[in-house]
């Protein structure tokens, strides 16, 4: 009988030690800043860090602009600092002007990392060099390897002969600019396929549409178009459209919101390249805490594609790609 009580007693106390650990254990503030609050791609983001958060014990804060735009990130920026969050989860908007904003932030003690887009040239963080060096960690799609696999299939689409180009936001956005670099560089290997000139249309899907006629009026033998990003493609789509070329004109979407299935099985839209947003904020929360407690985090790490075009639009893995808008 006092062995058992002694037993029990170790018990008690081994179970209120734990008890006392958790309590003790902090409870962690986290910041995700979007690139914008409205598109399918970030509130998916969203779902996937508030569901890691939740999982961890932490409190996410979610609060971004109405554009995707440095003037209208930084303001947001630096009321979350105001807050004093343990660590930020940014999609800068653009490589250079978020560098001195998210410095600040650093300085403040807080911890940096950043989901989708980087800061600096090349989203090489931790290695001692340059002034954008001082975020832990860059948790993103490899949008080189994302512009390669449009331009392969693309070119397949065409039969590996043709004039194309890329619709493109403006320089200067990481993720963007990546893209139409692996594009060109994986489009070198097609000697029958040209590429013109890109065009830059401001995220405005109506001026991506009449720069596709524009293009066209001056190339009337254009067979394709690869979209950086959604409204880039989206406005082509609408363009190949209203020109009557569906089917003859191909185009290449980068990013898969709830309407994509619907223009791939329509025509309007001949492939999509799906990004994991949700993983990018799972994995970007569980860094954030890993690094709050002590833990050493990579300082890159890349999520995968899904592509999807009419051959499998249909499929699970297609389904499960959709980002979400609600």
């Amino acid at each position: 009988m006092r062995k058992w009580i002694v037993s029990a007693g170790l018990l008690v106390m081994v179970v209120m030690g734990v008890m006392f650990a958790l309590a003790q254990q902090k409870k962690y503030t986290i910041a995700l800043i979007p690139g914008l609050t409205t598109d399918g791609f970030y509130i998916t983001m969203h779902k996937g860090a508030e569901a890691e958060a939740q999982k961890l014990g932490a409190t996410l804060i979610f609060q971004g602009g109405p554009e995707f735009s440095p003037t209208t990130q930084i303001p947001v920026l630096n009321a979350i600092i105001a807050r004093k969050p343990d660590a930020i989860l940014i999609a800068p908007t653009d490589k250079q002007q978020l560098i001195a904003p998210l410095k600040k932030a650093f300085d403040a003690g807080i911890k940096i990392i950043t989901v989708d887009t980087f800061i600096g040239d090349n989203g090489m963080y931790q290695t001692g060099k340059g002034n954008a060096d001082f975020p832990l960690s860059y948790v993103a799609s490899d949008n080189v390897q994302g512009g390669r696999i449009a331009a392969d299939s693309l070119a397949k689409a065409i039969g590996g002969k043709g004039k194309v180009y890329v619709s493109n936001v403006k320089p200067g956005i990481s993720t963007t600019d990546q893209r139409e670099q692996g594009f060109k560089e994986e489009m070198k290997k097609y000697p029958g396929i040209s590429v013109l000139q890109t065009q830059y249309n401001d995220d405005d899907a109506n001026k991506a549409a009449s720069q596709l006629a524009a293009v066209l009026a001056r190339n009337p033998d254009l067979k394709g178009v690869f979209g950086a990003n959604l409204f880039s493609a989206e406005g082509a789509a609408t363009g190949v459209k209203t020109a009557g070329k569906r089917g003859a004109i191909k185009v290449a979407a980068f990013d898969c919101p709830e309407s994509i299935i619907n223009d791939i099985k329509g025509g309007t839209i001949d492939l999509a390249i799906c990004q994991h947003p949700a993983d990018m904020g799972r994995i970007g929360v569980q860094y954030a805490v890993d690094a709050l407690n002590g833990k050493k985090i990579p300082t890159r790490y890349g999520t995968g594609y899904t592509v999807i075009d009419k051959a499998n639009a249909d499929s699970a893995a297609a389904k499960a790609a959709i980002y979400s808008s609600k």
